[in-house]
């Protein structure tokens, strides 16, 4: 393993919690000599360099989720992106999804394989999709904390700590996770509660005015989405 990132560490501890002989993480510039297989876990910018650095007649991987093969060229080489996200306190990987790649047979079985010893779903995703299978990690995860840390700025604006909209975070996930989106969604946009609405506009406008275009920018989206819970309704 190199790269000694979260996700190297994180990755390094569960495989050896599972049985799997790994020796890392390693620093960058290590040559891959003496190992059967190589994992880079480093920036995505660097996966190529650090490729470059590595001993050829050995399987190549990075752990990328936007980045193709191409860049380990001229290596036999695979990808695994854990579907998760990872802070310093490391990573639950079990039951999680993996995006998964290899340029030969071999190299996609190793990449499925080590997916599956640490708990992870194993999915192969093709090389043109990558970059929108990133862009759903993102908004499925990245943004969630971004529009989470929008709604504690209102929240703390108002007296309201952070925990006490936890549970309400929670509860939406799961309802997202077991409906879909057109089914669980509720509150005043779905009702179609236009003076509700221009209420809480105008309270962000004069509590968190920094925080009004990405309302405005969620109520359309939300907007749209009702509409399509409502045809999705009507249809049936």
């Amino acid at each position: 393993m190199i790269g000694a990132g979260r996700l190297g560490f994180a990755l390094v501890e569960q495989f050896r919690a599972s049985g799997v002989e790994v020796t890392g993480p390693l620093g960058r510039g290590a040559d891959g000599d003496g190992f059967g297989a190589v994992l880079l876990c480093v920036p995505d910018g660097e996966i190529g360099r650090a490729a470059a650095l590595l001993k050829p007649g050995r399987l190549v991987g990075h752990c990328s989720g936007a980045t193709g093969l191409d860049v380990l060229d001229p290596h036999e080489a695979f990808s695994m992106h854990p579907l998760m996200t990872v802070t310093a306190e490391g990573a639950d990987f079990r039951g999680a999804g993996a995006a998964v790649a290899g340029s030969t047979p071999q190299a996609l079985w190793l990449a499925q394989t080590l997916a599956e010893r640490i708990g992870l779903e194993p999915v192969a995703i093709s090389e043109g999709d990558r970059a929108t299978y990133h862009a759903a990690a993102s908004v499925a995860s990245n943004f969630l904390v971004t529009l989470e840390a929008a709604a504690e700025r209102l929240a703390t604006a108002a007296g309201l700590e952070r925990r006490l909209l936890a549970p309400l975070v929670r509860a939406t996930v799961e309802n997202w996770a077991r409906l879909g989106g057109e089914r669980a969604l509720t509150g005043p946009v779905a009702r179609g509660d236009a003076s509700t609405v221009a209420a809480q506009r105008q309270a962000v406008a004069e509590r968190a005015p920094e925080l009004l275009e990405l309302f405005d920018a969620m109520v359309t989206a939300t907007e749209s989405l009702a509409r399509q819970s409502h045809r999705e309704l009507t249809a049936r």
